[in-house]
């Protein structure tokens, strides 16, 4: 007569399986708990969608100038907006420009819940963010408190949109336009006008070399002052290497590409820099209005504080 086997497994298995399922429970409610305001602020959808083509930006006239914008929410969370509420002023801020203009947007999440930020052509929905305006995204949001930058170049005329790229905040009223214009004649160095003016702009650090800086650090007086001079006066800089890391300087068209360098402003460079303790200076003119930046052009240097407006008009 044969007999089935029959398989058991002791009380100990059994409670050893039974605690690490309970423990496999416990991990994933405290994650999904963590990102409460983040589930909750996405409405039913597909999420993970995107664009099938994005359109692309244009080439720059020498016209750039930033603007700032911060993500708010109302205390229901029912309202949500850059910059002020509905009703308040600098509610959602139009922002004008002209076919080439470079648009410099400083952002931050000034709210409670995770935003991301874009610009679009489309008059409506999330989709269609142009290549390289994007702050974040959806799926890797903006934390409170957390912020960055982006940059757009219009590539003809008519109304864009920068908002929060996080499906159904756009509908809660996360939207702005930005108002483009027929693009306007480059501007034009004037010719030499006698003025001259002297600065000093000495490259320091802090103790950590997570802050770089030029005259002083954030929240000193003197950090990274302001530069304005009119198109076609004479400028001197002179700067010293106070740091114990190598820097170079020059004035730039564009904060994030030390390539850009104009006016032929550079003191040294990223291969031949300036060592601790020495120092340099360079004499130009001023060429075309516009913002400008003078950086440090050692690569990464100016991401870590090394930047400072340098303005024409």
């Amino acid at each position: 007569m044969s007999h089935d086997t029959i398989y058991r497994t002791t009380g100990a298995r059994t409670a050893k399986m039974l605690a690490i399922m309970l423990g496999i429970c416990i991990a994933g409610g405290a994650i999904f708990f963590t990102f409460w305001d983040y589930w909750t602020s996405l409405p039913p959808g597909s999420q993970m969608h995107k664009a099938e083509t994005a359109p692309t930006q244009g080439a720059v006239t020498g016209k750039e100038f930033d603007v700032e914008i911060n993500f708010i929410e109302s205390a229901d969370f029912k309202q949500l907006a850059f910059n002020a509420l509905p009703g308040e002023q600098g509610h959602n801020p139009d922002v004008t420009a002209s076919v080439g203009d470079k648009i410099e947007f400083v952002v931050n999440n000034h709210g409670k819940s995770f935003h991301s930020f874009g610009v679009t052509e489309a008059a409506e929905g999330f989709e269609g963010i142009i290549s390289g305006t994007e702050v974040a995204s959806a799926n890797n949001p903006l934390k409170p408190g957390s912020g960055g930058k982006s940059s757009f170049v219009p590539t003809k005329e008519g109304t864009y949109y920068y908002i929060c790229t996080v499906p159904g905040h756009r509908a809660l009223g996360m939207e702005g336009k930005i108002i483009v214009g027929p693009k306007g004649e480059a501007p034009k160095a004037a010719a030499p006008t006698g003025v001259k003016h002297d600065f000093d702009l000495n490259f320091i650090e802090s103790a950590d070399f997570k802050q770089l800086a030029f005259n002083a650090l954030p929240g000193e007086q003197g950090h990274n002052p302001e530069i304005k001079v009119k198109s076609g006066d004479t400028v001197t800089i002179k700067t010293a290497n106070n740091g114990k890391s190598f820097h170079a300087f020059a004035v730039v068209s564009d904060a994030d590409d030390p390539n850009s360098i104009v006016f032929n402003s550079a003191i040294k460079s990223a291969n031949s820099p300036l060592k601790p303790g020495e120092g340099g200076e360079v004499t130009f003119t001023a060429g075309a209005p516009g913002m400008y930046h003078y950086i440090c052009t050692v690569p990464g240097h100016a991401a870590l504080g090394m930047s400072g407006n340098f303005i024409v008009e």
